[in-house]
C-alpha cells in the first residue's frame, strides 16, 4: 500500500509510520520536521500545513490510505478538500476528548459529543482541545465517503511527550512507599502507543471504516499499579489517599506541576477512564501486559536523560506522604 502520514515525525504518528513501513508498505511522511526524525525507511516531505496549499502537489499521487492526527480543524479542512480525490481510504485520529459526558462508566462511540469549535475558534487554546477534534472529525465526516476515526484515550509508553504514565515506573523504581490516588477499585484505562499504532495499521490493510475508542479495557487502580510494580521489578508500599484528602492537600488532578498522573476526581469522571471499547477488540485490537509497557518505559527513562516527566516532584511526594501518615 502507498500511505500518506500527515505529520509523522513525532509520537503516535511516527510510530504509525514505522509500523506501516515495516510491514513493507511504502509510507511518505508530510511534515515540517521539526518534531523529530522521520522513522527509517519513510520518505519525508517537508510542508508547512498553515500553509493553505502545502499539500497540492501530493494531491498529484495517489494514495491508498491518508492518516491524519491534526488538532487543527483549518489544516483538516484544508487536507480534506486537497487530497479527499487522490486516496482511497481516510484514517482520522481523532480523541475521547471529543465527548461530551464523563460520569457514567461504560459509555461508547454513541456518546453525546461536545459542540464542534467554530471557524473562528482560536485554534491555539488548548482549553478547547476537545472542540477543536471535533471539527476535525466534522471535516472529514463531510468531505470523505466512509472514513474511519478513531478516538484514542491515554496513550503510553516509551517516548510519550506528556511525562504523565512516565511518572508511575520511575516513583515506583526509586520509592520504597508511594502514594496512591482514589480507591483500589477506581477505572484506569491507557493504550501503548505501539499497539495502537498496529491497530490503526491493520485497520487500514482491512480497508475498515466507521467509528472506534482507541483504548485498551479498563483495569481497576490497584491492578494498574500492580502491574507497573511487576514491570519495574519493585512492590513498594501504597498509601492510599482519597480524592477529598488529595483536594484538600492541592494535589492536581490528570497532568501537570503538583499533579498525581492519571488521577481524576470520581464520580464526576467515572466514565473518563472506562470507555467501551468492545468494538474495538471485535475489530482486531490486541494489547500487550501493561507490565512490559511500564518496564519498557523505565527502560526508555533511563535511556533518555531529557524525557519528561509530569507529577508530583520527589520533595512535593515527600512532603504528601508525611501529610498523609501525620
Amino acid at each position: 500500500m502507498r500511505i500518506l502520514v500527515l505529520g509523522g515525525t513525532a509520537w503516535l504518528s511516527r510510530q504509525i509510520a514505522a509500523d506501516a513501513t515495516s510491514r513493507g508498505h511504502d509510507v511518505v511522511c508530510a511534515a515540517r520536521g521539526v518534531s523529530g526524525a522521520a522513522a527509517d525507511g519513510v520518505r519525508l516531505v517537508r510542508v508547512d500545513r498553515d500553509d493553505a496549499d502545502a499539500l497540492a502537489p501530493l494531491a498529484d499521487e495517489q494514495w491508498d490510505a491518508v492518516i491524519d492526527v491534526t488538532r487543527l480543524p483549518s489544516h483538516a479542512r484544508s487536507a480534506v478538500s486537497t487530497l479527499a480525490g487522490s486516496t482511497k481510504q481516510w484514517l482520522y485520529v481523532s480523541t475521547i476528548s471529543v465527548y461530551a459526558e464523563h460520569d457514567a462508566a461504560g459509555q461508547g462511540i454513541d456518546g453525546r459529543l461536545l459542540e464542534a469549535a467554530g471557524p473562528d475558534a482560536d485554534e491555539s487554546n488548548l482549553e478547547l482541545y476537545g472542540e477543536l477534534k471535533r471539527a476535525c472529525e466534522v471535516a472529514v465526516e463531510t468531505g470523505i465517503d466512509r472514513p474511519l476515526i478513531v478516538r484514542p484515550g491515554l496513550v503510553v509508553g516509551p517516548g510519550d511527550p506528556s511525562g504523565r504514565f512516565a511518572y508511575w515506573p520511575r516513583r515506583f523504581a526509586q520509592d520504597d512507599t508511594v502514594v496512591a490516588p482514589g480507591t483500589p477499585g477506581d477505572a484506569v484505562q491507557v493504550i501503548d502507543v505501539r499497539d495502537l499504532a498496529a491497530w490503526l495499521v491493520d485497520l487500514v490493510e482491512r480497508g475498515t471504516t466507521g467509528v472506534f475508542n482507541g483504548v485498551g479495557p479498563r483495569v481497576s487502580r490497584a491492578e494498574f499499579h500492580a502491574a507497573v510494580a511487576a514491570g519495574v521489578g519493585r512492590d513498594p508500599e501504597l498509601v492510599w489517599a482519597d480524592h477529598e484528602r488529595l483536594t484538600e492537600e492541592k494535589v492536581e488532578m490528570w497532568m501537570g506541576p503538583r499533579s498525581v498522573p492519571l488521577w481524576v476526581p470520581e464520580p464526576e469522571y467515572s466514565g473518563h477512564m472506562s470507555r467501551d471499547v468492545s468494538d474495538s477488540v471485535a475489530a482486531g485490537l490486541t494489547l500487550r501486559p501493561l507490565a512490559d509497557t511500564a518496564r519498557d518505559t523505565l527502560t526508555w527513562l533511563g535511556e533518555t536523560p531529557d524525557a519528561k516527566v509530569t507529577g508530583l516532584t520527589d520533595d512535593e511526594h515527600a512532603e504528601l506522604l508525611a501529610a498523609l501518615r501525620a
